[in-house]
């Protein structure tokens, strides 16, 4: 695959998702109820994933890197020796209501400890996190505008290259309040393999 292909195409997309999907079950050993049953993501929608028949909203996709416990970008990322990561050129996934826009850009490995995104959060708008698996480090950067990032019952304001650390194994969320779109770009680190 070239490393200059977009993902625009949700069809491209759905197989690519769907491939990856069945060969971590595979090579998990598990089968689609084992699945069904770790990520809480139903049987027959992980089925329709697979065959590249559903474009997963980032919402389904969170779910199943969750309950496989590894990170999303196992899902959406190739394997590349030397990857440039351009802004809206590269995969997009979005929330079921289209507030936030991520783009995975980067990943140590596979199923590597450490991936980068970049997100856009619309205006006036708020995307809920779930809880991630356990050992989970957030690092969320404002790039664009500002933010606030709640995690549990507290609000953070983040203004324009602030920085702010949390435990992402817990409930979270990102709020924009401005009239502009917010540019966020999250490192999130898994501690527990």
């Amino acid at each position: 695959m070239d490393y200059n292909q977009h993902w625009e195409n949700p069809e491209t997309f759905a197989k690519h998702v769907g491939k990856k999907l069945r060969n971590i079950r595979k090579e998990k050993e598990m089968s689609l109820n084992d699945l069904a049953e770790k990520t809480q993501v139903s049987k027959l929608t992980l089925g329709k994933i697979e065959r590249g028949e559903a474009n997963p909203s980032l919402t389904i996709i969170w779910k199943i890197a969750n309950g496989l416990a590894i990170p999303i970008t196992a899902l959406v990322a190739d394997s590349k020796e030397v990857v440039i990561s351009r802004k809206q050129e590269g995969r997009k996934v979005l929330s079921a209501d289209e507030s936030l826009t991520l783009e995975p850009m980067f990943t140590n490995s596979g199923y590597g400890s450490l991936e980068t995104h970049r997100a856009f959060l619309k205006p006036d708008s708020f995307y809920t996190a779930e809880a991630h698996q356990p050992g989970v480090i957030e690092f969320v950067t404002v790039m664009e505008g500002a933010a606030e990032v709640v995690v549990g019952e507290e609000v953070y304001p983040i203004n324009v290259h602030d920085s702010i650390k949390f435990h992402a194994d817990q409930p979270h969320g990102y709020r924009n309040r401005g009239k502009e779109e917010a540019v966020l770009h999250f490192v999130m680190i898994y501690t527990k393999a």
